[in-house]
């Protein structure tokens, strides 16, 4: 199966589990979508994630949603803004906050995938992959 666009699919796979209340959800393992849970679990929109092998030695993340304490969904909107067919480039000074500070962007960058935050204490630019509330 050849799929187009796999950041996409794994912030799907996540929408979708944390509307029905699920657990954890398996995604399919990749070096990115690693570094992009990194920061989701350090801006606490996830419990914890671990990389596993499935049926066939296929490479898996298992990532363990996190809700609140009336079993509220934490990840409210988790959106890809660059896409294969429109790549989205921001310089340091032009990136804003995501609702004052309570969402994320996560930015592709010269010094590796990091938040909105950590571009602006770097003053390094890059590509918007995504935005998290």
């Amino acid at each position: 199966m050849c799929m187009t666009d796999p950041i996409s699919d794994m912030f799907t796979r996540i929408r979708n589990a944390s509307m029905i209340k699920r657990e954890s959800v398996d995604v399919p393992a990749s070096k990115i979508k690693l570094a992009i849970l990194n920061i989701l679990k350090a801006d606490g929109f996830i419990k914890e994630f671990k990389e596993m092998t499935g049926d066939s030695n296929r490479r898996l993340i298992r990532v363990y949603l996190k809700y609140g304490p009336l079993k509220q969904q934490l990840i409210n909107k988790i959106e890809r803004v660059s896409k294969s067919s429109r790549r989205i480039y921001k310089k340091v000074d032009d990136m804003e906050k995501i609702c004052n500070g309570v969402g994320t962007a996560i930015y592709s960058t010269s010094k590796g995938i990091i938040s909105d935050r950590g571009c602006r204490k770097m003053r390094v630019g890059g590509e918007l992959l995504c935005i998290v509330l």
